[in-house]
């Protein structure tokens, strides 16, 4: 199945639907009483998952119904470290992202993109604030509760594929689910990873391992990995980083059909403007800030908009890192 998408087609989403807002839904959808039912065609998002160890589903339903947001962090907060040598990585980001759009972020190296991604994934705790996933508080859930939300209700995508070199490409997509306790050998589930490799345009390489594929392909693994619980959100940290111009292009638009055709959030950090250009909207951080945006531009504009940025922001950078290590020295 052909999942290539050029710009024109993305600006056809715009005329369809300006914000892109979309409302999930799901049922009860088991055939027998051993392994649950998967829908990996492109047409909808699946049934929920019945396993006991995921996250309720019926409840991401429920929210999705009350709030339009997939994602909301309010006043957060993230500071490394004490008194002057005290690092603060995010300053009080108050931001709420809808439903299936594509969110760019962007910024000067030590802007806090990384902790930002960090923190609404909800791998680190903001030291202040509020985290949201789907109407979900997860700022204070316990970490085992927090694993499970994890696993049924995100994606994640990074630049370094994250593949495990033992297993199959179809074992490595099918990751998530076992870790949820699903059970995975079964034909229904690997028909759901046949299908989902399929749509990446890999469907002739479920039996081979990551280490005979080239970095490209890896990273078209990872992404049917992230898609195959489809998940509320995938956030991805530099996933084109380590591709060329045109693989990169291609990860790109397998991101952008899984907004504009299955319904997900893509939350992803980039410091390439014309990866950013996928993007629905472009979220510029500084010293740990939301200082600027910019909907739906090209590559040119956003590399404009974050030279000037990163020329504004380099002379206070460098005065914070003086300050450090003078404190550092008296210390």
């Amino acid at each position: 199945m052909a999942l290539r998408r050029t710009r024109q087609g993305a600006q056809k989403r715009d005329e369809r639907d300006e914000r892109g807002v979309r409302t999930r839904g799901g049922g009860t959808d088991l055939t027998d009483g051993t392994e649950p039912a998967y829908r990996t065609d492109l047409t909808g998002p699946s049934g929920p998952s019945q396993s006991a160890d995921v996250a309720d589903r019926s409840d991401r339903t429920n929210h999705a119904d009350r709030t339009q947001f997939a994602v909301e962090l309010r006043g957060v907060r993230r500071q490394y470290g004490r008194g002057k040598a005290a690092v603060h990585a995010l300053r009080g980001i108050d931001l709420a992202l809808p439903r299936a759009g594509f969110t760019a972020v962007m910024g000067p190296s030590g802007s806090g993109k990384s902790t930002f991604l960090q923190c609404a994934a909800g791998l680190d705790r903001p030291t202040a604030g509020s985290v949201r996933l789907g109407g979900t508080e997860i700022t204070g859930m316990k970490e085992n509760r927090l694993t499970e939300l994890r696993r049924a209700r995100l994606g994640f995508v990074f630049q370094a594929f994250n593949l495990l070199p033992s297993l199959t490409v179809e074992q490595n997509v099918l990751l998530p689910l076992r870790l949820a306790g699903q059970r995975t050998g079964g034909a229904r589930s690997r028909s759901a990873a046949a299908e989902m490799l399929a749509a990446v345009g890999l469907g002739d390489k479920g039996a081979r391992r990551p280490g005979e594929l080239s970095g490209g392909q890896q990273q078209r693994v990872a992404v049917a990995r992230a898609l195959i619980t489809r998940p509320d959100v995938i956030f991805a940290d530099e996933p084109t980083g380590a591709l060329d111009t045109t693989t990169a292009a291609e990860i790109l638009g397998l991101l952008r059909h899984a907004v504009d055709v299955l319904g997900a959030t893509v939350v992803m950090v980039t410091h390439d403007p014309a990866a950013a250009a996928w993007a629905d909207r472009v979220l510029f951080l500084a010293d740990g800030s939301i200082v600027d945006s910019l909907p739906r531009a090209d590559a040119a504009r956003i590399a404009a908009r974050l030279t000037a940025l990163t020329t504004a922001t380099a002379p206070a950078a460098q005065g914070d890192a003086t300050a450090r290590a003078g404190a550092g020295a008296a210390a």
